[in-house]
């Protein structure tokens, strides 16, 4: 394994912020580290960074302890939230910074000796090819020369991933670097980190609270919730099969949808509603439930449609490509969230321009190909499609 974290557990005095949390990935892997704010990632970030100590668990890079080496000597690179360029530095000298402290000697902090020896470092053949090389991979080679104060929110990021790359570490950290940027850099900034991930392979360790970002960036997702990690697997299994009730609602735009249900004589229960559980899907023998189904596994029926529950529309949402219906169900709850909320509503969503209104009385079908069932009690996964188990 690349990267190992094992019963890794942080407390600062009595307080538990991070709870014996175990993750492996392999070689050339892009982990993500995901979940709200508080949640522990950035915590877990710095330890394996060693900019905070462990409270008890290990951590291994390359078949290696390094929980007890100075992050000097940690072979990882981090990238900040805030850029942490060197205002002062041209974009060639920024890059080359690390390759610089590399041979740093105590004479360095002499003005003019030192000065003097870190340009000639700078401005060896070594040095030199590394830099440009680095700033080609990044399209940065017509700005070597300029200061960060006079780029782009979006040139200054790729400085600082330059910055980290020109190093060749072992691992790449990174901070929510792209919290910072408008949505449409942010958009372009990451198929750039996942292009720049895809050519220099290495393992890389990004965190954030943006669950596109995760999805469309990491090969695997490990989610957190008050330093507990609550689901550790590849974006597919993560949206798939959530393990529990917070990550089914905490993956997906919008998310999952919880309907109260109750499962007997092989069928499901929703209000007035029977529905024949598939063949080979897996559930209990009898017991309350959640039924878990995406948006996009409902649809809209005329009012008293057979095997649809009734309701009325309180939301219509067009964004393009889809419209997304919120509709409020009869008799039926809802869970609003994985603490126990109720509500009746649901969401659905359609293809291109749905011609619906508020206040319309309609049925809501449901589509049992891709389905999860939760405990009601533990908000555990219990059941679900025989292709996802």
């Amino acid at each position: 394994m690349a990267l190992k974290l094992a019963n890794v557990t942080k407390s600062f005095e009595a307080h538990k912020v991070i709870d014996n949390v175990d993750i492996e990935v392999g070689d050339d892997e892009f982990l993500v580290l995901l979940g709200p704010s508080g949640c522990g990632k950035s915590t877990i970030l710095r330890m394996i960074a060693g900019l905070e100590t462990l409270t008890s668990g290990e951590i291994h890079l390359a078949g290696n302890r390094v929980d007890r080496l100075p992050p000097s000597e940690r072979d990882m690179a981090f990238v900040f939230q805030s850029y942490a360029l060197y205002p002062h530095m041209t974009v060639r000298r920024n890059i080359a910074f690390p390759l610089i402290m590399r041979r740093h000697r105590w004479w360095f902090h002499l003005p003019v000796i030192g000065g003097l020896a870190k340009r000639r470092i700078e401005r060896s053949p070594e040095v030199r090819e590394k830099v440009e090389r680095t700033a080609e991979m990044l399209a940065l080679t017509k700005m070597l020369d300029r200061y960060p104060r006079t780029l782009s929110g979006g040139q200054r990021q790729r400085v600082a991933l330059g910055r980290a790359m020109v190093r060749q570490p072992s691992a790449f950290l990174m901070d929510e670097p792209l919290s910072n940027l408008d949505a449409k850099l942010r958009t372009a900034m990451r198929a750039e980190i996942t292009q720049l991930h895809q050519r220099v392979g290495g393992t890389f360790v990004y965190v954030t609270h943006d669950q596109i970002e995760a999805m469309t960036m990491g090969t695997r997702i490990a989610l957190l919730r008050d330093g507990t990690l609550q689901q550790f697997g590849t974006p597919r299994e993560i949206y798939e099969t959530p393990a529990n009730t917070y990550v089914a609602r905490f993956i997906g735009t919008p998310p999952m949808n919880l309907i109260a249900a109750e499962v007997a004589d092989g069928a499901l229960k929703v209000g007035a509603v029977d529905l024949p559980l598939p063949a080979g899907s897996v559930h209990p023998a009898s017991g309350k439930v959640w039924l878990g189904l995406r948006p996009g596994a409902m649809r809209l029926t005329a009012p008293g449609t057979p095997g649809a529950l009734a309701g009325t529309v309180s939301l219509v949402e067009h964004i393009g490509a889809e419209s997304v219906i919120g509709v409020a169900l009869d008799g039926v709850n809802t869970a609003h969230d994985d603490d126990g909320g109720l509500t009746r509503e649901v969401m659905v969503t359609l293809p291109g321009y749905a011609d619906t209104r508020a206040g319309a009385a309609v049925g809501v079908a449901f589509d049992l190909a891709a389905f999860s069932l939760f405990d009601r009690e533990s908000g555990a996964r219990v059941g679900g499609d025989a292709a996802r188990g």
